[in-house]
């Protein structure tokens, strides 16, 4: 017994002399020293002009990494499976690519929270039997491959089994479109805001059935990484939320698209090649530090570049200025095109200069634009009237919700300078931002593709019904 007591008091001084073990201490992510974003290319994602990097996405990526107080480095991929490998490589921390959230990426990654909703829309062509059944689309539809669209059409094959499509591997959604308006296939689906961008240069496209209703549009995060960003993601989307960023920004991109007309987007498109290269020198003379862009639209919408344009009115030429203010500039003869271009261009500067400095500069352009169109003092009553329904008389988004009321004598009685048709302001100015649009794109599709790295964003502030921001 003694024998077995020393032996047993033996191995317990042995195990004590043994080092503890420990349960392996949890390894901290290591300081993130940049905001790695991976994206995709197109108009209201992201893209490069001569007037910098712009984009939906882009925009809410700069502000999210100003908010972690980190660089941002955003990476542009050819494909959605390049996108989704980098991510679960760990090569990137989010994606932010117009991409609305479906039942399998939800199982895939983590959800941001909505930026925007959209629909998921059938597109043909115009002249071509518009489908009025699912039936009528199979064999014939060709969808970017990896995208919410095959899932959409998997969940439809389900209740039709005989639906079948083409998955395009080597093309985005933006190339296919263009293919439907040349006529060199039948169908795809687009999200309603891609459709409504792109029908400003391509106006055959037309909108058939709806697959899929207000679908919102996420950012994509790892399935598996830490919930640090995402709680730093959804406290910033509440800020930015409440200071109304997401709504200056879906009017931004998407508010002046609403409305389409399928004649004057194609005769806009004609007069670009057969008139603008005789004015187009004029413009860029003249416009000093706008951009030309801006004031060939301007002058499109007065005049479609006509240099003896009349208005019952009596304002005339290619600005459409009145006999008053041609003498104020010292115009002489408002139909020499020439003349009419320089008067035109600094009376936008005039009026740029005396808005109040309380209007962002990306807006000061649209808020200009009204007041070339209704006067000052009609744009200050709106403004105005802005104010009083508690909205931000500086910002269009707003403005443009009180203009219209000029024509109501409810609301024009109260006003300084009484009735003015403020609807027509809107739509003048919205029609203008449309113009703009397709002269950058014309523009970018002849010009050799822009640096992307270290630009500034534009100033300009360049949606559809279909579209609505997250309350």
């Amino acid at each position: 017994m003694h024998r077995y007591w020393l032996i047993s008091s033996l191995l317990l001084m042995l195990s004590a002399c043994q080092p503890a073990e420990h349960e392996p201490m949890p390894v901290e992510p290591e300081p993130r020293q940049e905001l790695r974003v991976g994206t995709l290319y197109a108009q209201q994602i992201y893209m490069s002009s001569g007037q910098g990097l712009s984009g939906f996405d882009y925009e809410m990526a700069t502000r999210f990494a100003d908010y972690l107080a980190l660089p941002l480095n955003m990476k542009a991929y050819s494909s959605r499976s390049e996108l989704f490998d980098a991510l679960a490589r760990g090569e990137l921390d989010i994606i932010a690519a117009g991409m609305t959230e479906t039942p399998v990426r939800r199982d895939r990654f983590r959800m941001g929270p909505p930026l925007y909703y959209v629909n998921e829309v059938v597109v043909y062509r115009e002249g071509s039997p518009e489908p009025l059944s699912v039936n009528e689309l199979s064999g014939q539809i060709t969808v970017v491959a990896d995208s919410a669209f095959v899932e959409s059409l998997t969940r439809l094959q389900q209740s039709h089994p005989e639906l079948q499509w083409e998955q395009a591997a080597d093309k985005d959604n933006d190339e296919l479109l263009a293919q439907v308006a040349q006529g060199d296939l039948k169908y795809t689906l687009s999200h309603s805001t891609s459709l409504q961008i792109n029908r400003r240069f391509l106006p055959e496209l037309r909108a058939g059935l709806v697959l899929a209703e207000h679908q919102p549009v996420v950012w994509l995060l790892s399935a598996t990484g830490t919930d640090e960003l995402m709680s730093k993601l959804l406290s910033f989307w509440h800020q930015e939320r409440r200071a109304g960023t997401l709504d200056h920004l879906n009017e931004k991109y998407f508010g002046h698209v609403k409305r389409f007309d399928y004649v004057d987007t194609r005769a806009f498109i004609r007069a670009i090649d057969a008139k603008l290269p005789r004015y187009r020198p004029l413009f860029e003379a003249y416009a000093g530090e706008l951009d030309w862009r801006k004031l060939a639209a301007t002058s499109y919408q007065e005049s479609h570049w006509n240099p003896n344009a009349l208005s019952p009115t009596g304002v005339r030429g290619m600005m459409m200025l009145t006999l008053n203010t041609a003498a104020q500039l010292g115009i002489d003869n408002r139909l020499d095109p020439e003349q009419s271009i320089r008067g035109g261009a600094a009376y936008l500067k005039d009026l740029l200069t005396r808005l109040p400095e309380s209007i962002p500069e990306n807006q000061r352009m649209w808020f200009a634009l009204a007041a070339y169109n209704i006067g000052l003092g009609h744009l200050e009553d709106a403004r105005k009237l802005a104010e009083a329904q508690g909205l931000n008389p500086s910002a269009w988004r707003d403005v443009k919700q009180t203009l219209p009321l000029l024509q109501k004598r409810k609301y024009y009685q109260g006003t300084r300078y009484g009735y003015a048709r403020g609807g027509e302001a809107v739509h003048y100015v919205d029609s203008i931002r449309r113009y703009y649009d397709t002269l950058v794109w014309l523009d970018n599709q002849n010009s050799p593709e822009q640096p992307l790295a270290q630009e500034t964003p534009p100033d300009s502030d360049t949606v559809t019904d279909q579209v609505t921001a997250p309350k």
